[in-house]
């Protein structure tokens, strides 16, 4: 790559530049025959290592471009995916889409498409992918520890690069090229009774800590051993960054304007309305959403092109925003939120802000408690409080007069973010985690270690 040149790429072979996706948009809106027309590209490269039983088992690569064209006659429209990127193929795609949306039901709430935006100059990063080489050498540091502590290790190394491409008939041009990487292990005893976890995310290989993996899930596999059990009910809990990033994540997925005006929601003011301006959790509870966390090189724009802009969705505990679509937006009378989610999948990434209580502090001033690294397997329960449910899982602890003691069996709970936030007691610094069940889904997040009263556990589970 050419340090001099500004704001130059250097992309992973088989991912578009900027000049070729315009190039493929510019035909394709060329060859489609209707009055309007959208043209979205993704082309990205994902490569990947799986280790188990202290040992590599796969590793792969591939790399594919598909060219999604949108046919738009009045509130009507139709797509069709294609990743063949000759002339012929367009044309045949944009034809069969306009074909289509002449068929379908129009959809009375279709936004115009916008015409050309203003994009922030793109920051200049190495698009990249590590070799198999390199992901073997961080699966490596796992299994070989693992294998030295008499212990199993189990994991997963994705790394994605892409870029994305948004053009329409009216002008509007977008591009943007972004990475992700995580490295995730999963560490067990061979009586089958402990069980360890650690991550390490980031957008570029060189960003990802494997000693740390290796020595964290080590660790609380040897400590986790021959669990005991505990009564279910409310403790004291501290829940690491990555059980923090599990559940409060699951509030900006509920941010949803439409869904809060129309009474359907937690967002949603009782008598109508919404809680835009509402005190809802602690005074120390900030959360937001910002292009500068985004594994982005231009920012990001959202489904429509429109950039995306760093939105605080709750301020000191005071809801400050909710996501807003153009539609809605234009029925409320207010500005579309640029967040990249819309409301309804969540933003592209989330911050909670930091506090500076040290995990070992929390536990200090803990007389009985629980901490905890992660949950899985989380499903809704009620929509309308963000109540949630799930288990706790590699890793959960007893706290006894400031010490932790004992491991204990694992909880199946059932809480809700905006509960256990308006229980706070302390807040560490925020990290960066990987806090889905998908790996390598969505954007970056940031979460702190925590410490809040009455975290409801209701039953016990045996699984490991």
């Amino acid at each position: 790559m050419s340090r001099s040149a500004p704001n130059s790429l250097y992309m992973p072979a088989g991912i578009l530049s900027r000049s070729e996706a315009q190039e493929i948009c510019t035909r394709a809106i060329k060859n489609s025959p209707a009055p309007e027309t959208r043209v979205n590209i993704n082309s990205s490269a994902r490569a990947d290592t799986r280790f188990a039983l202290n040992q590599v088992t796969t590793s792969g690569q591939n790399a594919d471009t598909t060219v999604t064209i949108t046919a738009i006659a009045g509130n009507r429209s139709a797509s069709v995916t294609t990743n063949r990127l000759d002339e012929a193929s367009l044309s045949t795609a944009a034809k069969q889409a306009y074909e289509i949306a002449q068929l379908v039901p129009p959809n009375p709430e279709r936004m115009p498409e916008l015409g050309a935006q203003n994009y922030p100059t793109p920051r200049e990063r190495a698009v990249t992918l590590p070799t198999p080489a390199e992901r073997a050498a961080a699966a490596k540091k796992v299994t070989e520890k693992a294998r030295a502590a008499g212990l199993i290790a189990t994991g997963f190394i994705e790394c994605r690069a892409g870029a994305t491409a948004l053009a329409n008939s009216k002008g509007l041009f977008a591009y943007d090229a972004s990475a992700v990487v995580t490295m995730t292990a999963t560490v067990r005893s061979t009586d089958g009774t402990g069980s360890g976890w650690a991550c390490s995310d980031g957008e570029v290989f060189g960003d990802i800590d494997a000693d740390h993996v290796a020595e964290t899930a080590v660790q609380k596999a040897l400590q986790s051993r021959n669990p005991v059990a505990i009564e279910p009910g409310r403790y004291v809990t501290i829940l690491e960054p990555t059980a923090v990033g599990n559940l409060v994540q699951l509030i900006a997925g509920a941010t949803q304007a439409r869904s809060a005006d129309e009474g359907r929601s937690f967002f949603s003011k009782a008598g109508g309305g919404n809680k835009i301006g509402m005190k809802v959790v602690d005074e120390r509870v900030t959360l937001l959403t910002d292009p500068a966390d985004s594994p982005s090189t231009g920012g990001g724009y959202d489904g429509d092109g429109l950039p995306l802009e760093k939105v605080v969705w709750i301020e000191n505990g005071v809801v400050k925003n909710l996501a807003y679509d153009r539609f809605w937006a234009q029925k409320q009378g207010v500005q579309p939120t640029r967040s990249g989610g819309g409301g309804f999948g969540g933003p592209r990434s989330l911050r909670m802000l930091g506090g500076t209580t040290s995990t070992s502090d929390m536990i200090k001033s803990t007389e009985r408690g629980i901490l905890v690294t992660r949950f899985w397997y989380i499903r809704a329960v009620d929509p309308r409080t963000i109540l949630y449910t799930g288990l706790t899982r590699d890793g959960t602890f007893l706290i006894e007069n400031g010490q932790v003691t004992k491991p204990v069996k694992n909880f199946r709970y059932n809480e809700s973010p905006i509960f256990f936030l308006n229980n706070l007691e302390a807040v560490g610094p925020a990290v960066r985690v990987n806090a889905s069940e998908n790996l390598g889904a969505g954007g970056a997040t940031w979460m702190p270690t925590i410490k809040v009263r009455e975290f409801t556990f209701s039953s016990l589970s045996d699984a490991v």
